[in-house]
């Protein structure tokens, strides 16, 4: 029996133990501290200089949780009306503040006043995303924002894959665009299992030695263990067949020799670490959580418990359990 169940109660987080947006990274957090001061000259810097499409992704994932950039940014797409960053910044932090709106819960428990908002939200950030990629074809991140938006958007399976297809046509491996087409083929938005897992194992086997895609079959295992009742959820994940897909997956990605870490690599490190920890496979998940060190993110744990709390838990419970 895991130590905690699914979506029950939240401890009180450890203390000193904190989520840095920025996982350490000087880049990333240089970018959060001049949103945060509204210094778009010293961000637009930043951004410009990084060209690899997986980093960019990360650092535009950091844009997405500074809070209030909605509020100023119109100064800096008005201050250089001819670059497509300023409003590439803007759409992407909008899907961000739109999923704010919606907030994480099932449609089930989420008002009709956060739907409104959710989608009002996500209309700015598709219009924004649009034009960028109207005036720039080869974005790729406005590509993958927009992969990311077709889930709110309830766009069809057709307009869905052809976003996701105009990114890897680009980037092949791109981990965040792969990331967010997993999530809609999951049968709670608008695939079914086979199509998850269909997926997951295509990337996986297509994905280099020493990749994070990998840990998309580890994603899928969680979600169709979220969605199991009680006991069958933990006899699944600690079945032979899940436990070897698990390790199989890891031996190619974070156990690789070729592997290092990638920007953006704690979130992606952590779901192999709450896979593994459910399939009580605690050797495993032990190296995993050094790995880690201290390096908590919001994702996956926030599927169980309060993140901070959710990772303390299971590290205490992986090394309790060390044959």
């Amino acid at each position: 029996m895991w130590p905690f169940r699914k979506r029950r109660e939240r401890p009180t987080p450890t203390p000193g133990l904190v989520i840095d947006p920025a996982y350490g990274d000087p880049q990333a957090r240089a970018l959060i501290n001049a949103l945060s001061i509204q210094d778009w000259r010293t961000a637009r810097d930043i951004l410009t200089a990084e060209t690899d499409p997986d980093t960019r992704a990360f650092l535009m994932e950091a844009v997405g949780k500074v809070d209030d950039v909605q509020d100023w940014i119109g100064e800096w797409v008005g201050a250089e009306p001819d670059s497509t960053l300023p409003m590439l910044v803007q759409g992407c932090h909008a899907v961000h503040w739109a999923w704010e709106a919606r907030g994480g819960k099932r449609a089930e428990y989420t008002g009709q006043d956060q739907f409104r908002e959710f989608f009002r939200r996500l209309r700015i950030a598709e219009n924004l995303l649009d034009d960028v990629v109207a005036r720039d074809p080869d974005d790729v991140t406005a590509w993958t924002w927009l992969v990311t938006s077709s889930r709110g958007r309830q766009v069809d399976a057709d307009e869905a894959r052809r976003r996701f297809d105009e990114v890897v046509k680009r980037h092949p491996g791109h981990v965040v665009a792969h990331e967010q087409r997993l999530q809609y083929l999951c049968a709670k938005w608008f695939g079914s299992e086979e199509q998850m897992f269909s997926f997951a194992r295509e990337a996986t086997a297509a994905a280099p030695d020493g990749s994070v895609l990998p840990e998309l079959l580890a994603v899928a295992h969680i979600e169709k263990w979220l969605e199991m009742p009680g006991e069958e959820s933990d006899a699944y994940m600690q079945s032979g067949e899940v436990r070897a897909d698990l390790l199989t997956a890891a031996e190619k990605s974070i156990f690789h020799p070729a592997f290092r870490r990638p920007s953006g690599w704690v979130p992606r490190v952590s779901t192999f670490a709450l896979a593994l920890e459910l399939a009580h496979e605690f050797e495993a998940a032990a190296r995993v959580f050094e790995l880690l060190g201290d390096n908590v993110s919001e994702w996956p744990w926030l599927y169980v418990r309060e993140p901070v709390a959710a990772f303390v838990t299971s590290r205490e419970w992986v090394y309790e359990n060390l044959s």
